[in-house]
């Protein structure tokens, strides 16, 4: 908890902090902690000593890890360029078509040493595949910065996983001629290729609809997934199942470890002459480890490999595998290796959930076994106890990860208890074991009969998420609270699951603080980054400016606030090519002009006598009279500050308003750079 602590402050900081004053508080934190040790000072000292080390060795740990990957971020460029690289991997497909990661070899107009390391392009027609080398005209620009103050960072996503930009392709992408390839990049590129050939098998073999999901599943790769599905798995709260995480790591590594050890009891001569569990654990490793690279390694799985992985090793030390003590080492270990995962959706749900469940392992009485009892009685009291545990796990999992899915994803699936109990049995060991031995065997043309089973434990799946999200009421929107009040949340679930005794639902108000906290007023107003596209509050609904451009920035927003987007009505309204502005007072506050190129002063004008707010996209010189008493917020105002939120401070015939920006929020660190967006494509 310290060490995490540590990271996060690192993260919540608006300037970059310098490494020698962080490293010079670690080291000496350390030193006071073992001083106090050596000197047999008591626990009153020795452990508050050894909280402030762990919390220094977080801040400067995150640090570290910020030099370590900082990397060329690509300008913004104002015309087109020329991309020349290799294509690493096949990214999953964007709102404006197939998306590929490119190693950039050559980019026309920068020099080597402000090249990105890797760009995420944006490509017409059909995506090449891993390992070609390829030319393409592109718009570039900077990953995206956030779609609202204090909304999720991409930019900063992308910046530790090496991200330098996005690219999006004006035409058809060439073959290139590049010099080879380095050895790394050549072996990531192979893999990449044998990912992505299995993808495909898999497709092959079950169709597009249950071969999307299962490729997902298995390789990462999301080319396949059906849009319609997507959102279905959303709204009846199955999604987690699409992304390679905690859950299947824990499926794979322990039907490899269950299987490795069957076989090994079920061979009396082996039996006698090994240790199974050990030798099972070695297999568990092995598998996940498979696993991790055929997955393509994306940071969550990594996180849940390294989880499964000292599990594994705890049976090998002959130590319990499930405890406190096992996750607190996963999660310090993750730390070390990511700090940046403290402040990720999927760190903060995965550990939160799974310190609950080895909390409810723990408070499980333990049941005296029956002597002699009759196996009907049996029968009926496992199975009552197996469904009454399953119901339980998920309800306090689901109750565990609550407040992250309220805070970040501002939706929560009213059934998804009822939709995860119905399809546990069907993932955990039908849809996961038939797809892992089908993988295994499908380069040897022999997985067909294990892939058809797995399609349909896909489709049941399938028409129980569908079933589940077509009733009354199955998603809810929830705005999201102040940002302090998550780590409220978190530190209450931590207290219920560390704390033994009745006093640990002390914690339960604390973790409930995200469903409870008063929300802040609604922005009467807000506009996204660069001034493209914008929505006002109106009768609790979000009227957007230009429907149909940046949904996705649009969705980010109006769910974070708790609105519902609608449409603006043509009536009242009179737009052009690049501008829209409300005919009355009562049609909207907003003028947008969206062009790249600077209003006139007579449209400037036109413009300001409509609204008492004005948005232009690009940068004005000189503003006419009749703007004297209007907010005219211009592409000066938007490259500084990027997206904006407004209230309303006063009548309304004083005009005034409070703005809040999402640098203001953002801070100015290693990944703050912005640019166009409407080429960051952060809708993926």
């Amino acid at each position: 908890m310290a060490l995490g602590g540590g990271c996060a402050v690192f993260f919540s900081l608006k300037a970059e902090p310098a490494a020698g004053p962080l490293l010079a508080g670690a080291v000496a934190a350390a030193a006071a902690w073992l001083a106090a040790r050596r000197m047999g000072l008591g626990r009153l000292w020795t452990l508050p000593l050894m909280l402030l080390a762990c919390f220094a060795l977080g801040v400067a740990v995150a640090k570290l890890r910020t030099d370590a990957v900082t990397a060329p971020i690509a300008p913004s460029m104002a015309r087109p360029t020329v991309v020349e690289g290799w294509v690493v991997d096949v990214d999953s497909p964007g709102a404006a078509g197939p998306r590929v990661v490119i190693a950039p070899v050559r980019v026309r107009g920068l020099a080597p040493r402000d090249t990105p390391v890797r760009l995420r392009a944006t490509v017409r027609g059909a995506a090449p595949e891993p390992g070609e080398p390829v030319r393409l005209f592109a718009i570039l620009n900077p990953p995206p910065a956030p779609a609202s103050p204090g909304a999720y960072d991409f930019g900063r996503t992308a910046f530790f996983q090496g991200m330098g930009g996005v690219a999006f392709g004006l035409g058809a992408v060439r073959p290139a001629a590049l010099p080879a390839p380095p050895w790394r990049l050549r072996l990531e590129m192979w893999i990449n290729a044998v990912r992505y050939d299995l993808a495909r098998r898999i497709v092959a073999r079950q169709g597009e609809r249950a071969g999307g999901i299962a490729a997902a599943m298995t390789t990462g790769h999301e080319a396949w997934l059906d849009t319609a599905d997507v959102e279905v798995m959303r709204d009846s709260g199955l999604a987690h199942i699409l992304s390679i995480s905690g859950l299947h790591m824990a499926v794979v590594g322990g039907f490899a470890f269950f299987l490795v050890r069957l076989l090994v009891a079920a061979w009396p001569w082996l039996a006698l002459r090994v240790p199974g569990k050990k030798v099972a654990a070695w297999a568990g490793l092995l598998a996940v480890g498979t696993y991790l690279v055929i997955s393509g390694h994306p940071p969550p799985a990594e996180r849940a490999a390294v989880t499964a992985s000292i599990a594994f090793l705890a049976i090998l030390l002959d130590r319990q595998a499930i405890t406190m003590h096992a996750l607190a080492v996963a999660a310090f270990v993750v730390l070390l290796l990511q700090p940046e995962a403290i402040v990720t959706p999927g760190f903060q749900m995965s550990f939160a959930a799974t310190a609950a469940l080895v909390a409810l392992v723990e408070a499980w009485p333990v049941r005296p076994r029956e002597i002699s009892a009759p196996w009907p009685i049996l029968l009926v009291q496992r199975g009552g106890a197996w469904v009454g545990a399953a119901v339980l796990a998920s309800l306090v999992a689901g109750a565990a990860t609550g407040p992250f899915a309220m805070q970040h994803f501002n939706r929560t699936a009213i059934y998804g208890l009822a939709a995860n109990l119905a399809t546990a049995p069907v993932s955990d060991f039908l849809i996961m074991p038939a797809l892992t031995l089908g993988a295994l065997l499908e380069p040897l043309g022999a997985g067909a009969p294990l892939l058809w089973l797995a399609a349909r434990g896909i489709e049941l799946m399938l028409a129980i998420g569908t079933w589940t999200a077509g009733l009354p009421g199955a998603v809810r929107t929830v705005a999201s609270a102040p940002d302090f009040v998550l780590p409220i949340a978190f530190l209450g679930v931590l207290f219920c699951c560390l704390w033994r005794g009745p006093l640990r639902w002390l914690g339960l108000p604390f973790a409930a603080a995200v469903m409870l906290w008063p929300r802040a007023p609604t922005p009467d107003l807000w506009i996204g980054d660069g001034g493209t596209n914008a929505a006002w509050v109106e009768a609790g609904e979000a009227v957007v400016a230009r429907p149909g451009v940046r949904r996705f920035a649009v969705d980010v927003w109006s769910r974070r606030r708790g609105v519902a987007p609608v449409e603006r009505p043509d009536a009242g309204w009179t737009c052009t090519r690049f501008s829209c502005a409300p005919e009355t007072a009562d049609a909207g506050p907003l003028a947008l002009w969206w062009g790249k190129g600077a209003p006139s002063v007579e449209q400037l004008d036109a413009l300001c006598a409509a609204a008492p707010v004005v948005s232009v996209r690009a940068p004005v010189a000189a503003l006419p009279a009749s703007c004297g008493e209007r907010l005219v917020l211009d592409g000066v105002d938007y490259a500084r500050g990027g997206a904006v939120e407004l209230w309303r401070d006063g009548p309304a015939a004083d005009n005034l308003w409070r703005a809040v920006w999402s640098a203001e929020v953002r801070g100015d660190r290693p990944w703050s750079r912005t640019g166009d967006p409407n080429v960051s494509d952060s809708g993926g």
